[in-house]
């Protein structure tokens, strides 16, 4: 008996995650009549964080539809904005998106990190226990089944992966209400209130502070304000 053979296109977004010979067009693929279509699809490599809807012969289907022999499939990838339901959006990022957690806290985004490999069993439970999506260029971090939600980080670019976030996501953007350290909010501080973190010049140039309620950090706009302030005009501008 032959083995039931489904046609599969995946779309242009997602090319990068299917070998290179199914990258354009309908391919053959072989099925057992027992895994689902998203076991299908994440067998070609492509994580279901990133798929949007799955059509069948022109239906819309669930992951768990079982493909028959002759079906046609076609991945769409998630639409944007992608909503997040279920909890305030919020965000989780693994050790190698340090750059982009702190340019979204800069944006006042609730984003919690990773400084450390903690390894990717407490990722994906931190990210259920909190409900926090969990931002990764980890295809195999992407697939864990107990995952509350995920995104992958298609860029190496920190400008191009917050642009990336921002454009998917659409958060809230509430700059200079964070702490980039520790995720913490600022509240208003005296000079008085942080002059223990403040050298001579520092203390003798600047007066208007903020404190991070969480870790105690100060901030106050010194050298590299300018970059900073570049950053979040660009993000207002395009996603306020």
């Amino acid at each position: 008996m032959n083995a039931a053979e489904i046609h599969v296109e995946v779309a242009p977004e997602l090319a990068l995650f299917v070998p290179h010979a199914r990258r354009a067009g309908s391919h053959p693929l072989a099925v057992d009549g027992v895994s689902t279509l998203g076991h299908v699809i994440e067998s070609l490599g492509v994580p279901l964080t990133e798929v949007g809807t799955l059509v069948v012969d022109g239906v819309e289907v669930a992951v768990g539809h079982i493909p028959a022999d002759g079906e046609r499939v076609t991945v769409h990838p998630v639409g944007r904005p992608q909503p997040v339901p279920g909890a305030p959006l919020r965000f989780l990022l693994d050790v190698h998106l340090g750059t982009l957690a702190r340019r979204l806290r800069l944006l006042g985004v609730d984003t919690a990190y990773e400084s450390t490999d903690i390894g990717d069993p407490a990722l994906a439970a931190r990210s259920a226990a909190e409900r926090r999506v969990l931002l990764s260029r980890d295809r195999g971090l992407l697939r864990r089944r107990e995952l509350w939600a995920g995104a992958y980080v298609y860029s190496t670019s920190p400008d191009d992966q917050l642009h990336d976030v921002l454009a998917r996501f659409a958060p809230a953007l509430r700059p200079w209400t964070r702490c980039t350290a520790c995720n913490g909010l600022l509240r208003p501080a005296t000079k008085d209130e942080v002059a223990e973190q403040l050298k001579g010049g520092t203390q003798k140039s600047y007066d208007v502070f903020a404190r991070c309620e969480e870790c105690g950090r100060a901030y106050w706009k010194g050298a590299h304000h300018q970059q900073l302030e570049a950053i979040v005009a660009r993000a207002l501008a395009e996603f306020a």
